[in-house]
């Protein structure tokens, strides 16, 4: 019963997180709202983490499955990403060195407040 309870949570979600999608028409992609919607409700304890937990391990350990479509995408569009390759490359390596930052940085800080506290 725990299991159809963390699957029905995490649709819940995913539904909400699309009908919002649609109002903004799609600025924001619904998966994404919906994720960000069950993670503040996690964090403002309206769900509690035991309800989908089970569920969302079995996501995270099968987690290559997810990546088939993007790859086969990926490989349908191989010409014209042959035609853009040097921007693409540009464009990733500087992405992911901004994040690899940015996530310094609030770890950092994080860190900090961290031992403040204690």
């Amino acid at each position: 019963m725990k299991i159809v309870k963390g699957v029905f949570l995490i649709l819940l979600f995913y539904f909400v997180g699309e009908c919002v999608s649609y109002l903004i028409r799609g600025f924001i992609p619904g998966s994404i709202l919906g994720m960000v919607f069950l993670f503040l409700s996690l964090h403002f304890k309206l769900v509690n983490p035991d309800n989908v937990s089970s569920v969302a391990n079995v996501f995270t350990k099968n987690m290559a499955i997810f990546f088939i479509p993007a790859g086969a995408g990926l490989m349908a569009n191989f010409g014209l990403l042959s035609k853009f390759w040097m921007s693409i490359i540009v464009i990733c390596s500087v992405s992911t060195a901004l994040v690899i930052a940015v996530v310094a940085i609030v770890e950092q800080k994080m860190e900090k407040k961290k031992e403040v506290e204690e």
